[in-house]
């Protein structure tokens, strides 16, 4: 697994393109630093810029940034709707791939040791990389905004971690960063329809793990009820992990409650949008919309989507591509500006699939197939023939969810539904790995042979991919066969008015198997082990019996109801 680090730098400017635009790309003088997304904000005067990297030029890539930042932007000219202390506001870090939380730290603390001694910027850590309980919170670290930098600074309690503790020409011009490690943070804003700011944060308080002030009688302008060292009692909200605040956009004419959600897995989403819809109601106003600023994981639009679904009783069984449309839809993320997944979903931004077969077009697809080249072979084919049979039995799973009459039993559809999808990716993805493993015979074939010692790696390396080579084509058998209990399924139960179509994928799945097993009798005769060989063979004619069987059963229940 390769490391990768995401960074996700807010900078206080959101209307001059021409300057976030240098800022943005000082990133991109850094090795294997890929910028995935600028989100300028012109009401709130902030952008937010994503770019991932490796941990070797992670740190520098952000260094650039700041010094960019610190070279174009005047705080002291700074006017926006958002809470800001500096030219870049926060800078933090995200483990993606391959990299600790506590590795993510110690990026966090050597960039923070830069900027402060190099750049001579104040710099304060938080959330993970805090040096203290008190800097944990990114709210007390920004507290007093940029405004207040100057009187904070005196205050011992608020020195820097790193930097310089003077309100000096440097400092009045770019201001101070927080600097950082956490998971993924979801910045998302809901729509209302008014203008007032006042009752945008009514509900905030409702739902945010902050909440609101207690005060006696529980009206607003009661007396606040403190505790025994004087401090206001809170009442919390409904979510943990959730902070919210409302204000008014000039720009779009509408009030927004603007929430961080810090945990996906504890705050879905969805039910953040769902429980502000209640609670605007119950305060007589609507939800109109949202909007995701910056990159969002791929599980927070597909548990919306399927979130959705659900209270539709409508099939989960769908492409990730449709049930990411539902998401979108039911939140209203297009309100405000058109919203690209392909743009604005992080896993969308990072995999490059231009090279996969799975990815090209059915044309492509077989076009390249028929060409001189020996790959994608028969492995491939068998595994796509295998994925189409699926696909059918999949489609029956969703007409019969929505046949009308049948609404008491679309769960039971959804779910084999959902069980074809899982058997689907996998085929698929095992279009490309077949493909993958020739390509693999290929390149053993052609290590260098001209020592005894050659010779011998050479022979380790092709024993190697041949076994794979092996394994591969019999992945295809037996997910081929866990993918007839689908099809048997939909043959008793499924829609009547398309039971031909159970009976074709159930010829895909038998033309899949016998297809594959082909490929592990060719690719056993250049495997020495025939211990594996044999074992393999019986392993095969095992799963084919069934499959025959199978292929009766379904054969029988479809000419039944013809």
């Amino acid at each position: 697994m390769s490391k990768l680090i995401e960074c996700v730098p807010n900078i206080s400017e959101g209307s001059d393109l021409n300057k976030i635009d240098k800022i943005a790309k000082s990133v991109l003088n850094h090795e294997g630093v890929k910028l995935l997304n600028i989100d300028p904000g012109k009401a709130t005067n902030r952008t937010v810029i994503t770019f991932v990297g490796p941990p070797e030029t992670i740190v520098d890539a952000a260094y650039s940034l700041i010094s960019k930042a610190k070279e174009l932007i005047d705080m002291r000219l700074h006017k926006g709707e958002h809470p800001r202390m500096g030219a870049v506001d926060v800078c933090p870090f995200i483990p993606i791939s391959g990299v600790s939380m506590k590795e993510t730290v110690d990026l966090a603390h050597q960039l923070g040791k830069r900027v402060g001694s190099e750049l001579l910027i104040p710099v304060y850590c938080y959330e993970n990389a805090a040096k203290n309980n008190l800097r944990i919170n990114l709210a007390n670290c920004r507290s007093g905004e940029y405004e207040g930098l100057k009187n904070k600074l005196r205050d011992v309690k608020w020195k820097p971690d790193y930097g310089p503790n003077k309100f000096n020409e440097t400092v009045a011009k770019f201001g101070a960063v927080a600097i950082g490690a956490r998971d993924f943070l979801v910045a998302y804003n809901i729509n209302l329809n008014t203008t007032s700011t006042r009752r945008a944060n009514s509900v905030a308080f409702d739902l945010r793990e902050a909440g609101r002030v207690k005060r006696e009688g529980g009206t607003l302008t009661g007396k606040i009820i403190t505790d025994k060292n004087g401090e206001p009692v809170r009442e919390p909200g409904y979510f943990k992990n959730l902070k919210g605040i409302g204000w008014y956009i000039e720009e779009y004419g509408v009030a927004q409650i603007s929430y961080n959600i810090t945990n996906i897995s504890t705050t879905p989403l969805h039910e953040v949008f769902s429980k502000t819809c209640d609670r605007a109601n119950s305060r007589g106003m609507r939800v109109t919309g949202s909007e995701l600023i910056g990159l969002v994981p791929k599980k927070v639009l597909v548990d919306a989507g399927k979130y959705f679904l659900r209270r539709q009783k409508r099939s989960l069984a769908i492409s990730e591509s449709e049930i990411i449309h539902i998401a979108c839809k039911s939140l209203g993320l297009n309100e405000l500006s058109e919203f690209k997944p392909e743009e604005r979903v992080i896993e969308y931004m990072i995999d490059n699939n231009d090279k996969n077969l799975s990815e090209k077009s059915i044309k492509k697809f077989a076009e390249l197939t028929s060409s001189e080249s020996p790959a994608p072979g028969g492995g491939s084919i068998s595994a796509y023939c295998g994925a189409l049979g699926v696909s059918l039995g999949i489609m029956v799973a969703n007409l019969s969810a929505h046949k009308r009459g049948w609404d008491d039993d679309w769960e039971f559809y959804s779910n084999w539904g959902e069980k074809g999808v899982i058997l689907q990716e996998m085929l698929i993805d095992l279009v490309d790995e077949d493909t993958n493993a020739f390509n693999s015979i290929i390149k053993a074939f052609s290590l260098p042979k001209d020592t005894a010692e050659n010779l011998k790696i050479r022979d380790i390396e092709i024993q190697k991919t041949t076994k794979n080579a092996i394994d591969i084509p019999l992945k295809i058998m037996h997910v081929c066969l866990e993918s007839c209990d689908l099809l048997l399924a939909m043959a008793k139960k499924g829609n009547p008015n398309s039971i031909s179509d159970v009976g074709v994928g159930m010829y895909c799945i038998h033309a899949a198997v016998h297809g594959a097993y082909l490929n592990v009798r060719i690719n056993s005769k250049e495997l020495k082990d025939k211990k594996i060989v044999k074992k393999v063979d019986i392993e095969c004619k095992k799963i084919i019996e069934k499959i025959n069987s199978k292929l009766i059963d379904i054969q029988s229940l479809v000419d039944k109801k013809l």
